[in-house]
């Protein structure tokens, strides 16, 4: 049910003394975009005709339109709260149309929005909670961002070794200002490292609310006078960063994972949810860690997931199974990176889930009935351009996201990685260059 309507949003605009309005959408890399207008064009925005020039951002050039709509979901009204209190700023996020009024294939939003009208002809609603880690890094004397930091702290510590306190405080408070609740936030194991747990809504709100909070996140340090990095791994020899998706289908108020017989608490369904993921997993790399930097976070030894499998004793694995607390089962997501779309993660994920349901999947056994040592035999890919590979490889993950938005993501990625390989790093300049 709708939380606004068209004169709720008239009524708002003049009672809180709203001068600016910024459309916000996310393109196909996961960038959030925005165009800004005046109040004054407020009756065009809710009509929908608030168009813009569609040859300036990557992947929405060369397909045939010259211009693009942008509509506004209503329920994604909020008052920037950073922003004067006289002449304030609010912003929607937007739908891409086509000039017809029907979906722009290469909208990420509606791919994940296509996914959820799948699952609800099968009578789900999926309900996702993320963990969204990130760098606080210092600024240079010329307020560029460095991936240096001055402080100490660790795992939950506290002020003054936590320096980042305040900062996340207000990340938090402005979130809370915008609709977006956080369970809990707290510093990471690594100096400069912190984490947000964004509570659990369902999916559409959260792929909205991960653009929001990377928004808020990045607003809210240079007000601080530091940077905020999503990176994956912007230092060596550290962990890095994730963003972990916890899972959960309903059936109307009812979680449908659980199932307070099973040893694990997890239903048929549960597992045939996680069975369809780990078909598609490694397929789904491209997706879920789609930038050279995010291989570099995929490695053994620093708690990131290398290998496709899951686990209900262990917290480090791939995909983690848990039934503690009074949300019922759920499952636990742990490769995606902050460098991901989550309108794609989720859609991705989404419909594998829903496929492993149809399909009846039974997953492989679970790490923990494994011997000491033994891991299972199929790994993540260890670089973007096999990455590239094995998502080329699956009609199933092509056909989720569309074929405008899949051939985009292998054109791009292959670039990238062409690029990449035709840099020298310092390493090589270390290590080669004074002995060969």
């Amino acid at each position: 049910m709708a939380k606004y309507s068209r004169q709720d949003i008239l009524d708002m605009a003049e009672e809180e003394d709203i001068e600016f309005i910024r459309l916000q959408f996310t393109d196909i890399s996961g960038q959030l975009k925005n165009m800004a207008t005046t109040v004054n064009q407020l009756e065009k925005i809710l009509d929908g005709k608030c168009k813009f020039d569609c040859a300036a951002v990557d992947g929405y050039r060369g397909t045939g339109y010259e211009e693009l709509f942008l509509v506004p979901d209503l329920d994604t009204f909020v008052i920037f709260p950073w922003r004067p209190q006289h002449g304030k700023v609010a912003r929607f996020i937007c739908d891409v149309m086509k000039p017809d009024g029907t979906p722009f294939d290469g909208d990420s939003r509606y791919i994940l929005k296509r996914a959820i009208a799948q699952a609800r002809e099968m009578g789900y609603e999926l309900d996702v909670a993320v963990k969204s880690e990130f760098f606080l890094f210092d600024l240079d004397e010329n307020g560029e961002p460095t991936n240096q930091t001055s402080e100490k702290g660790g795992y939950f510590d506290v002020g003054p070794a936590d320096g980042g306190e305040n900062t996340r405080r207000d990340m938090v408070l402005y979130l809370a200002d915008m609709g977006i609740d956080v369970e809990t936030s707290y510093h990471s194991d690594e100096a400069g490292q912190h984490a947000l747990d964004l509570s659990y809504v369902d999916a559409l709100s959260m792929a909205d609310g991960v653009m929001t909070t990377r928004l808020v996140a990045r607003t809210v340090a240079r007000r601080h006078g530091v940077h905020a990095t999503f990176m994956p791994k912007p230092l060596a020899n550290i962990k890095g960063t994730g963003a972990h998706y916890t899972f959960s289908l309903r059936r109307g108020d009812t979680n449908i994972f659980t199932d307070r017989e099973d040893r694990l608490g997890v239903s048929r369904e549960g597992y045939q949810f996680m069975a369809g993921i780990l078909e598609h997993i490694a397929n789904m790399t491209l997706v879920n860690n789609p930038i050279v930097n995010s291989y570099k976070r995929l490695v053994p030894g620093y708690l990131a997931p290398v290998s496709v499998g899951w686990s209900a004793a262990n917290s480090s694995p791939l995909i983690r199974l848990t039934s503690i607390g009074g949300d019922g089962a759920r499952i636990v997501l742990r490769s995606p990176d902050g460098a991901a779309n989550p309108y794609l993660v989720m859609a991705a994920c989404l419909c594998a889930g829903l496929e492993g349901i149809r399909k009846g999947l039974t997953p492989p056994a679970s790490m923990d009935d494994r011997p000491a040592g033994e891991e299972g035999e199929e790994k993540l890919p260890r670089t973007l351009h096999e990455a590239v590979k094995l998502f080329q490889r699956d009609a199933f993950l092509q056909e989720v996201l569309g074929s405008h938005i899949s051939s985009h993501l292998v054109r791009t990625k292959d670039a990238e990685w062409e690029a990449y390989c035709n840099q020298v790093t310092a390493w090589e300049k270390e290590k080669y260059l004074g002995t060969i």
